[in-house]
């Protein structure tokens, strides 16, 4: 059976709380969304699934503040996890100074270890860390699954071009689709991507 590993992205202060310093709006909209898919895997029994906390933590003069805002600097109350999406026991968190979540971590080491070959995307911003996180995972030839209600960008329309994007290459489901899958013994990956180059 497959081996999934759910990537909660960049789900902190500086991201979905309205006092952080480069807020998405989207944030609040997948926030119980998010909250729901981690309670069900927390209950479920086995470790084919895996949450993994992508959390973003800037040096204090990273390069990234050259052509972005200062935001979620290493040890500050805007790179901690928002309060209802905190990491729980075991959780595996990996830290990251660059939009993708696996550029310059050990994700992909902990991925193997875990012999995990599917990646979920969830998280902010759909269309700049998701989607790079997504297309490092697809690099290194892991099935990629985005889940449509479970992140979430700064405007409605940069959510849709990069669900869009995602989904020359990824499964784009449903909260409620995956979980129906997984429980009817189903693999939600099936059907992924766009082997038939229909993605306009």
């Amino acid at each position: 059976m497959s081996r999934h590993a759910i990537l909660v992205i960049d789900m902190l202060n500086d991201f979905a709380n309205e006092k952080g310093a480069l807020y998405c709006p989207g944030a609040a909209r997948i926030t119980k969304n998010l909250q729901r898919l981690l309670k069900w895997v927390r209950e479920r029994e086995g470790d084919d699934i895996q949450i993994v906390h992508i959390q973003e933590a800037h040096r204090k003069n990273d390069a990234d503040f050259r052509v972005r805002p200062v935001h979620a600097v290493a040890g500050t109350w805007g790179s901690d996890f928002i309060e209802e999406l905190y990491p729980e026991g075991d959780e595996y968190i990996v830290p990251k100074r660059r939009h993708s979540g696996f550029q310059y971590t050990d994700l992909d080491l902990y991925l193997r270890e875990e012999n995990i070959d599917t990646v979920v995307v969830t998280g902010v911003w759909t269309n700049v860390c998701v989607r790079s996180t997504a297309t490092d995972a697809l690099a290194r030839a892991y099935k990629v699954i985005a889940l449509s209600d479970g992140c979430d960008s700064k405007t409605e329309e940069m959510h849709e071009y990069g669900l869009k994007d995602l989904s020359i290459f990824a499964k784009v489901m449903t909260i409620d689709e995956y979980i129906s899958d997984w429980e009817k013994g189903l693999d939600p990956w099936e059907g992924g991507g766009d082997t038939e180059n229909k993605v306009e």
